[in-house]
């Protein structure tokens, strides 16, 4: 028996050597590479570089007490700047230095608008001083200035407004806190210490508060002195203590 072997000859299908298998992985990882950073050449050119992305437009929401205008100059945004080149916080920074602002939010909107979100502060009292009147919020911040007095706000008598001056903020304290119906009856509100807080009423009446403290079992006092017709006629009552009640 013979036996006969046919050798198989060298084909384009035979696998290639180890090099050749190498070299167009090589080529196709640099290609996707130069793919790639060309890409991001052209997103960092828009957002950056190019006159796409810019700021067109300033918006101010939430003003009330500071124009526009001192909100935009103070932000200090130059049109045409590239939004991706904004720094959002430091432009609030600034807005807020301005004594009617408590807070400013700077947003982006696409593709070339920027929005200051601006929080004022509420003015909760009223002092006069050198002729002017000067409005002045729960901190003891001045923030509005008038030639007039303004109506709709009580009085705040204390030797040096301000918010480093401890009456000051005592007095403001007790305002804060007072429930509507009885600040809705309020002209006045005194400090000489800050614990000794007065609060004079509109129709006549005083109130010796004393110290911020136990607002709530102050004012419930004060309910049940004005729900009958003899505490309603009382001209001075002193509630600094809730647990004794003086009245004259």
């Amino acid at each position: 028996m013979t036996e006969t072997r046919t050798s198989r000859p060298a084909t384009a299908d035979a696998d290639p050597a180890p090099g050749e298998r190498r070299r167009p992985n090589r080529w196709k990882v640099v290609f996707v590479t130069l793919l790639v950073l060309g890409a991001l050449g052209a997103v960092t050119w828009v957002l950056l570089g190019s006159r796409l992305l810019v700021v067109r437009h300033v918006e101010v929401t939430g003003t009330a007490l500071a124009p526009r205008d001192r909100i935009v100059a103070a932000a200090g945004i130059d049109l045409g700047t590239p939004m991706a080149r904004l720094g959002t916080g430091a432009i609030g920074e600034r807005v807020e230095r301005l004594r009617e602002v408590e807070s400013a939010d700077v947003e982006r909107h696409w593709p070339g608008t920027v929005r200051i979100v601006v929080r004022e502060r509420t003015p909760v009292a009223v002092f006069e001083r050198d002729g002017s009147y000067h409005r002045i919020d729960r901190h003891g911040v001045v923030v509005a200035d008038d030639a007039s007095r303004p109506s709709g706000l009580p009085t705040l008598t204390v030797a040096s407004p301000g918010p480093s001056d401890r009456s000051t903020l005592a007095a403001l304290d007790v305002l804060s806190g007072l429930p509507d119906r009885v600040r809705g009856r309020l002209s006045e509100v005194a400090a000489t210490g800050p614990a000794a807080v007065t609060l004079h009423m509109r129709g006549g009446q005083t109130v010796l508060w004393g110290a911020a403290e136990r607002a709530e079992e102050k004012v419930r006092l004060l309910d049940a002195l004005w729900r009958t017709p003899a505490g309603r006629a009382v001209r001075t009552a002193d509630i600094s203590s809730p647990e004794i009640l003086k009245t004259q």
